[in-house]
């Protein structure tokens, strides 16, 4: 739309030279330079690439195709260079170029030239017209883009500087876990690095693409010796990573056999924001419930030790919706530890956690499992947990109508992950269900 708008302006320009505006020809006849066109007869194109706007507006409109072009899944594939990275750079410079170019020429001699009383009294100026000089246009002002844009500029080189150092210290894979469902589990040991709850980083895998760095949501707590990210195996990328770190042999593999790889980060996310309140509710879709593992395992932590950190949280409500039982897996682990723990310090209600399969059983592999949990009173069929999955999708309505019952007078603090479709379900309900002495705070991290 951008290009268009200027290839019609052009055609402005040119059309200015029909004689229809007795006011615009004139003004072509006295070559004022207003007009970048100089003949009536002046092809479109040539005129558009002798013009500095014109030049820097082709190649920054190639530069944008090139950009598009390159973020493509079979481009980024094929090549996997830091090209985008460059021409998204040259972008933006180009941009300020066109800015810097495109001034604006104003009339100058208004005291011997008054527009609305000269509009139609030409021909201007001497011999013929003494009271209408000639107008003057010229350049009055200097380009002002620099002053706004030189310190996020600034700000952001150093970031990136920052963040390159930072980047590529050495990283050390200390294990590499197969989980089932396709989900390899990562632990690695940076000096000097330190996560809070909830928090991500960027991982770049050289071997694999020098230049592709990947966010993945810390499954780690801030009590471990190590960091560590649960990779879903769902790409080109997490299956080259799957390979490189040899996750599918049976024997254990040396460290120095490990690939090398990079970290940057920690980066913060709201969920951070969990110990300051006394009833937290943790919400996770699918693979949204990633950053639950850690924020779990640090508020039992803290609940346990004095000396791990501030946290006022009392009761912790956890909701699970997964569309399939594999997708429960290589969580079940966390959930048992954490569900075990509490149990040998007699702290069972201080979790309270729900699991919803909102498919991958038909009715009747449903009804079955049912009956033989009704039968036994053992563990649960599907997790093996003491809680009981539920089979459907959850009714929001009468869940927070229960918390708030449950916890009035008290600040919930509600953290959700998953699909922007069932925040905005959470958020509502949050408005709907928070009063003058029960409030809901809504949290939210979308992808």
């Amino acid at each position: 739309v951008h290009v268009y708008a200027h290839c019609f302006d052009f055609k402005f320009f040119l059309n200015s030279y029909d004689g229809t505006d007795l006011l615009l020809n004139t003004l072509n006849q006295l070559n004022t330079t207003l007009n970048p066109i100089t003949s009536a007869n002046a092809d479109l194109t040539t005129e558009v690439i002798k013009t500095v706007p014109g030049i820097t507006g082709i190649i920054i409109t190639l530069v944008l195709i090139v950009m598009y072009a390159s973020s493509t899944e079979v481009i980024r594939t094929l090549y996997s260079c830091g090209g985008v990275s460059m021409i998204r750079s040259l972008y933006c410079r180009q941009s300020l170029l066109i800015d810097e170019v495109a001034v604006i020429k104003v009339q100058v001699n208004l005291d011997t030239h008054d527009p609305e009383y000269c509009f139609n009294k030409r021909p201007w100026g001497p011999p013929s017209n003494l009271n209408c000089s000639v107008p003057i246009f010229r350049i009055t002002s200097t380009p002002q883009t620099w002053k706004w844009v030189i310190g996020p500029i600034v700000l952001y080189i150093f970031e990136r500087i920052v963040r390159f150092v930072r980047g590529q210290q050495k990283v050390v894979i200390s294990k590499v876990v197969n989980h089932p469902s396709k989900v390899l589990e990562i632990q690695m040991k940076k000096r000097g690095f330190h996560a809070e709850a909830g928090q991500y980083i960027f991982l770049n895998c050289p071997s694999i693409a020098r230049f592709e760095w990947h966010p993945f949501t810390l499954t780690s707590c801030p009590g471990d010796d190590y960091f560590s990210v649960h990779v879903r195996i769902v790409g080109d990328w997490t299956g080259s990573l799957f390979e490189a770190c040899k996750a599918n042999e049976s024997q254990v593999q040396a460290a120095w056999k490990m690939p090398d790889v990079y970290v940057d980060g920690p980066f913060g996310t709201c969920s951070e924001d969990v110990f300051l309140y006394e009833i937290a509710v943790c919400v996770g879709a699918g693979i949204g419930v990633t950053p639950f593992a850690s924020i779990l395992k640090s508020l039992w932590y803290k609940q346990q030790k004095s000396d791990a950190g501030p946290s006022k949280t009392k009761k912790v409500y956890f909701f699970w919706i997964c569309p399939d039982s594999n997708a429960f897996e290589w969580f079940d682990e966390l959930l048992k530890s954490l569900e075990n723990e509490m149990l040998s310090h007699n702290m069972a209600d201080f979790l309270d956690y729900n699991i919803y399969l909102t498919r991958g059983l038909n009715d009747e592999q449903a009804t079955n499992i049912m009956l033989r949990e009704t039968e036994d009173g053992s563990a649960d069929a599907v997790t093996g947990l003491q809680q009981k999955t539920h089979y459907g999708r959850p009714r929001w309505e009468q869940i927070f109508q229960d918390l708030a019952s449950a916890h009035s007078g008290s600040d919930l603090g509600v953290f959700f992950c998953g699909p922007k479709v069932l925040s905005s379900v959470l958020h509502k309900e949050c408005n709907k269900n928070t009063s003058a002495n029960t409030r809901f705070f809504y949290n939210k991290e979308n992808f």
